[in-house]
Formats: structure tokens, sequence, C-alpha cells
């Protein structure tokens, strides 16, 4: 596996890593910014359908840990795919984002359990 990967696992939310390509990281501002594209791999629970994929959403800003006292933003696109015969458009059901919040799931967890 390649080192940055396996480093990127630990600090990263696994499942950008898995379903996403990192195309552009940098650091601005004293802040660190890691940019996500999603994969064009379709969904298990959709392998059945005909999917053609067509184009993404727009892109989301996510908060996520601090890494090293800096604040780390996560750029996510999420792909979407049309069903040919239907033309339904059909996306992943990511939970990557807490309700209500611009901050990762896993994130909102912790900060919640230091606040009791």
């Amino acid at each position: 596996m390649d080192t940055s990967i396996s480093i990127a696992k630990l600090l990263l939310p696994e499942i950008l890593i898995d379903y996403f390509k990192l195309t552009k990281h940098e650091v601005k501002n004293g802040e660190l910014h890691f940019h996500f594209t999603e994969l064009n791999t379709i969904p298990e629970e959709f392998k059945a359908l005909k999917l053609n994929s067509k184009g993404f959403f727009p892109e989301a800003t996510i908060q996520d840990f601090p890494i090293r006292g800096k604040k780390v933003f996560l750029h996510v696109i999420r792909r979407r795919w049309v069903e040919e015969s239907s033309k339904k458009i059909i996306t992943r059901d990511w939970q990557l984002v807490a309700k209500g919040t611009r901050i990762t799931s896993e994130f909102a967890v912790f900060l919640k359990d230091i606040s009791k």
C-alpha cells in the first residue's frame, strides 16, 4: 500500500480514502485543505441497474478534526449517476456530515463527548 494513502487513512475519514480521489491538498492561511472527487464506481446497492455517470454536485466544504493545531477543511465533490431507463438521478447516501453542521460526523461526536 502507498505510504501516503496509509497516512491519509489515519488522519482523514476512511470513507474518503476508499470512495474518493484526493485531487489536491494545500496549506492556506495556516489551514489544511484537502480536495476530493468521488470515484466513478457504481454503488453496490445499485449494481443491478444500468447507470451512467452524469456529472457532479456542487462542492461541499466540511470541517474535520484539527491536525497539529491547524484547522482542516475537506472539499468534497460528489458524483451523480442517471438510471438509463427511468432517467432517475442516483447518488450514494453519504452520512459524512453531521446533521445541521458543516463538520464531519466523527468530529461532531468527538466535540459532543468532550463538552460533557
